[in-house]
């Protein structure tokens, strides 16, 4: 892929998680698919927390959410623990993991888009959660120093990025020795017909880019990852997306059978190996 082509698809992203935030500002929702003038009734973005986390933070941060999984509640999260997420967003994510690693512990929100941006450091302040900090920057070129967090995660960001490689060398690099890598993501599973994936992405926004999930597993390992895990947490049907696949022209019936159980949110788990320890005796480290 080229430099100018990595440029386009960036400036892509940038502009419609801008848009997402100025709906948010102005009353709207926001979700994967969701334009100016639509509502959200998305399968991969709705229904992804639960009404006692919800009620714990502004409804701007809920209303932002362009996620699909809810990687806080699986990625146990101890207190203590500093914490990186990905594509941090208006900030849903790092909030409540805020409260999960406690005022000992510490959260990084990373984002590339000025309005979303503005939006996360507002909602820090109507949550009165102190223990947090956004950062701008991209998540191809993480701002943080080599082994300074113990866990990152991510909600449907990373398959967004046109140099997932680079992405995950780079979490590899900020981790600590034995930090998690626990993130919620978009993958396929089984062979996709080209021109399939492409009706599908005219569903939503949140398919472009997603790995094969054992092309995932692969760029893990690649990067230095180990005790690697992939769960779905859920599988997509082309009747879940029957209105705006419609609204765009797709016979869904017709795709159906192509597309069915192809794409799934995951739960993907991997580990930094841990640094051995020095020792004097040869036979404890053989």
């Amino acid at each position: 892929m080229s430099t100018q082509e990595l440029l386009d698809i960036k400036e892509v992203v940038k502009q419609k998680y801008g848009e997402a935030a100025l709906r948010v500002q102005t009353g709207g929702s926001s979700c994967c698919g969701a334009t100016a003038s639509s509502g959200c009734a998305d399968p991969i973005t709705s229904n992804l927390y639960d009404a006692t986390q919800i009620g714990q933070l502004p409804q701007e941060a809920v209303l932002a959410s362009l996620g699909c999984g809810n990687p806080t509640a699986l990625a146990e999260l101890k207190p203590g623990e500093i914490v990186l997420d990905l594509g941090s967003g208006g900030g849903i994510d790092v909030l409540l993991s805020a409260r999960r690693v406690g005022p000992t512990g510490k959260v990084y929100g990373l984002d590339m888009t000025d309005e979303m941006l503005a939006l996360a450091h507002e909602n820090k302040r109507k949550s009165g959660i102190e223990n947090v900090e956004f950062l701008e920057g991209e998540i191809e070129s993480i701002p943080l120093p080599d082994n300074s967090v113990d866990v990152i995660i991510s909600n449907c960001v990373i398959n967004l990025s046109a140099d997932k490689n680079k992405v995950l060398r780079e979490a590899f690099r900020v981790l600590k020795p034995g930090g998690r890598f626990a993130v919620s993501d978009v993958v396929t599973r089984g062979e996709i017909l080209p021109e399939i994936r492409q009706s599908v992405l005219a569903w939503v926004g949140c398919m472009a880019g997603a790995l094969d999930e054992n092309d995932y597993r692969a760029k893990l390992s690649a990067a230095g990852f180990e005790q690697i895990e992939l769960e779905p947490t859920r599988i997509y049907r082309a009747d879940d997306a029957r209105e705006s696949l419609s609204q765009s022209g797709i016979d869904v019936d017709a795709i159906a059978p192509l597309v069915d159980g192809k794409f799934i949110s995951a739960f993907i788990r991997a580990v930094k190996p841990a640094a051995r320890d020095a020792c004097c005796d040869p036979t404890c480290c053989s």
